[in-house]
């Protein structure tokens, strides 16, 4: 079975939008972290997204300039097999991009059953809160940012359940980041 992982950066006080919805708070030019980024994205695998996040990173990565800031995390991001979660998007134009209007939980169990490399989420807040719903996320990532934003979004924005996790990995980056690794429990 496929394992679902779902990464995302939240500041201090949980956010991981402000009220207007900019995350660019989160992107910081600092080399150990944008190593351990470029680690992350060369370790493969199928990238999911809302609609959201996917026109950002489709407008990003397959530019000029993400080549020359970021070139190992713009090579695997153009190259990985994608699917955007939508169901407002016409067309899916951002290279082994599939476009799904179906429903989102139902889609992804198919996908964790099917053959194929691990999947991961990256940003895209509501996928992430519906699927934790659904119990079909088997790691958390979640980068700390020490920032407090005051007000925003949650990553679990309408979570009507509580769900348990273990954490299973720390690391702590010298731009003041902290990655936590959580496992939902049984």
């Amino acid at each position: 079975m496929r394992r679902l992982s779902a990464f995302i950066q939240v500041s201090l006080d949980g956010f991981f939008t402000d009220a207007q919805g900019d995350f660019l708070w989160a992107h910081k030019n600092d080399p150990e972290f944008q190593a351990f980024v470029a680690d992350n994205a060369q370790s493969g695998g199928e990238l999911l997204f809302g609609r959201i996040t996917y026109e950002l990173m489709a407008s990003y990565w397959p530019t000029p300039l993400a080549r020359q800031q970021a070139p190992i995390v713009a090579e695997r991001m153009n190259a990985m097999p994608k699917v955007v979660f939508s169901r407002t998007l016409e067309k899916a134009t951002w290279n082994n991009t599939k476009l799904v209007k179906a429903n989102l939980a139902a889609e992804v169990r198919q996908m964790k059953q099917a053959p194929g490399p691990d999947l991961a989420i990256l940003g895209s807040g509501t996928i992430i809160s519906q699927l934790a719903q659904e119990r079909l996320i088997d790691e958390f990532q979640i980068v700390v940012n020490p920032i407090i934003l005051g007000t925003g979004r949650t990553p679990f924005e309408g979570a009507k359940e509580r769900l348990n996790l273990r954490l299973t990995k720390t690391r702590a980056f010298s731009n003041g980041n902290v990655l936590l690794c959580y496992e939902p429990t049984a």
